[in-house]
C-alpha cells in the first residue's frame, strides 16, 4: 500500500475546509429564502425575476440543499455547476450594476469557489466512497496493475 505524498493530504484537508466554509455561507444565504418564501418572492418580483414564487423556492432548495451537498462532498461536479449557475442568476438579477466591493463580490466568489470545489473537492468527500464516473474509486476499478495484466495475457 503506497503512502500519499504530504501535499496530497494537505489538498484533501484544505478542500474539505473550503467546502465547509463555502457551503455554510450558501446555506446561511438560503435559510431566509426557505423560512420566508413569500417575502423572498416579493423581493424577487421587485428585481424582475421571472416567476418569483417558483424562483424563491428553487433558490432556497439550491442554496440550502446543494450547499449541504458541497459540505459533505456529494455529487461534487453537479453541485458545483448548479451552485455557480445559481450565483450567476444572483449576479444577473440582484447585483447587475452594483460595484465590486459591497455589491457583487460575494455571489461572484461563492459561485466560482463552488464551481472550483466541484471539480477539485478532495478525497474527503462522499463522492470518494461512491462508484461515480468521476470518483477515484471508479477510476481505480478500471485500472489493472501491470503485473496483473502480464499474468492475464501470458
Amino acid at each position: 500500500m503506497s503512502r500519499r505524498p504530504f501535499m496530497s493530504k494537505v489538498h484533501d484537508i484544505t478542500a474539505l475546509a473550503a467546502r465547509a466554509a463555502v457551503g455554510a455561507v450558501l446555506i446561511a444565504h438560503g435559510l431566509p429564502k426557505a423560512t420566508d418564501p413569500g417575502g423572498t418572492a416579493a423581493g424577487f418580483e421587485a428585481m424582475g425575476v421571472p416567476v418569483p414564487e417558483a424562483a424563491a423556492l428553487v433558490g432556497a432548495v439550491i442554496e440550502v440543499g446543494f450547499g449541504a451537498a458541497l459540505v459533505v462532498g456529494l455529487l461534487l461536479p453537479v453541485t458545483g455547476v448548479v451552485l455557480a449557475a445559481m450565483m450567476g442568476s444572483a449576479l444577473a438579477f440582484a447585483h447587475v450594476g452594483d460595484p465590486l466591493v459591497g455589491g457583487y463580490e460575494l455571489p461572484m466568489v461563492l459561485g466560482l469557489a463552488a464551481l472550483a470545489l466541484g471539480f477539485s473537492g478532495g478525497r474527503l468527500a462522499l463522492d470518494s466512497l461512491l462508484p461515480l464516473p468521476w470518483s477515484e474509486r471508479s477510476s481505480r476499478k478500471q485500472e489493472t496493475p501491470a503485473a496483473e495484466r502480464e499474468t492475464v495475457t501470458a
